[in-house]
């Protein structure tokens, strides 16, 4: 009999997860001093996010508990289509936590690592895995954290332990980990972008996401930068964090504007992160014949993002979008974390405790001078760069 190798151990994963219910009735087999309870985020609907208990997930002797230490808020949890669910809805994919509890056939885990983990992760040897399109896998998403980051608690499965979970080092604060899994996000995107060394790159939306690709576009090879937005105070915040220069369509014509400082042409790659209609629009405007349109976030379903068929062919513009993050988008992105070559701290405007946690969803939807809010679990000191500290 030969030996397992780690490429077998992570491509044998279940045909599909255990389900919460399921967990229920599994026994701990390690644990530590963990409550029977816990406390969690849910939203219910707009302007209706609740703190209640629930149980501490049991867990199997292949997984592991870990308690939350800080989850990031995203803005798709605030869209009501996304997040709605009958009975309310868990909030939280963007943790750092420490490991509580560990089953007893996981060794190379002890308990207080400080960890983070991706809330979905597919199998390395489906169909679409073999083809790159691991985050296309159906076992994707329906995979994912029990019951969810904003959470004192969570229960990570032996599929997340095998492809997508990382002790981090000390380097990487709490506030920092909590952007691993976003721009992971951004960084996948920025994949498809087929950005060439010296290419202008034209960013559409500057909030935290928009603001991921602005700065990490340089690491691709990009020359000039180019930040689009109606905020000026968020057009400040692209400069900060690497933007060349910046464009606000309420003071000019994106267009000419772009020509005026591109040399007479429009952009090479345009990456759409305000995800509206009228977005889409101004955003096709702005690229080059040859370029790429990279679709960064999600239109509300319905919404129609068109192209004239004539135009579409002989403008050979590529169009193309990456949903989430894979196992090697986060693990590249932590390296970067870890090289330094990434500050997303300059992106993070808020920490909060645990109980401001309606007061942060209300920033994150109002919008405004807010980008990255981190609600603590615990009273850790929050980083510098942080507006308001949790209390």
């Amino acid at each position: 009999m030969t030996d397992m190798t780690s490429a077998d151990l992570i491509n044998k994963l279940p045909a599909s997860p255990v389900t919460a219910s399921e967990a229920d009735t599994l026994e701990p087999r390690v644990a530590g001093e963990t409550p029977a309870e816990m406390s969690v985020g849910i939203y219910y609907g707009p302007g209706d996010v609740r703190i209640e208990s629930r149980p501490v997930p049991n867990f199997g002797p292949d997984e592991v508990l870990v308690e939350t230490l800080a989850t990031g808020l995203c803005a798709s949890e605030a869209l009501d289509w996304y997040s709605k669910r009958p009975g309310g809805k868990v909030l939280g994919h963007e943790p750092v936590g420490v490991v509580a509890a560990v089953g007893d056939q996981v060794t190379d885990l002890k308990l207080g690592d400080r960890v983070f983990v991706n809330h979905h992760v597919g199998r390395l040897n489906s169909h679409w895995a073999v083809r790159g399109r691991f985050t296309k896998d159906p076992y994707f998403k329906s995979n994912r954290l029990d019951p969810g980051a904003m959470a004192e608690y969570f229960r990570v499965s032996a599929a997340h332990l095998r492809a997508d979970f990382h002790v981090l080092d000390d380097s990487i604060d709490d506030a920092a980990a909590t952007t691993i899994e976003p721009w992971s996000c951004v960084l996948g995107g920025l994949k498809q972008c087929m950005i060439q060394p010296g290419d202008t790159v034209v960013v559409v939306g500057s909030g935290f996401m928009g603001l991921g690709f602005a700065h990490m576009a340089a690491l691709f090879g990009a020359g000039r930068v180019i930040a689009l937005d109606f905020s000026d105070w968020r057009l400040a915040k692209a400069m900060e964090l690497g933007a060349s220069t910046t464009i606000n369509p309420n003071a000019c014509d994106p267009v000419e504007q772009l020509r005026a400082v591109n040399r007479g042409l429009l952009a090479d790659v345009v990456v759409l992160t305000a995800p509206s209609e009228a977005a889409f629009v101004s955003a096709r405007s702005l690229v080059e014949p040859g370029g790429t349109l990279h679709i960064g976030a999600p239109g509300p379903p319905g919404s129609q993002f068109v192209l004239d068929g004539t135009e579409a062919f002989l403008s050979e513009v590529t169009l193309n979008s990456k949903y989430s993050a894979d196992h090697r988008d986060t693990y590249q992105f932590i390296r970067l974390l870890e090289s330094g070559r990434v500050n997303p701290g300059l992106a993070v405007t808020h920490e909060l405790p645990f109980n401001r946690l309606s007061e942060g969803f209300e920033m994150l939807t109002a919008a405004e001078r807010s980008l990255k809010i981190v609600i603590r679990f615990k009273d850790r000191p929050p980083q510098s760069a942080s507006t308001d500290a949790a209390s």
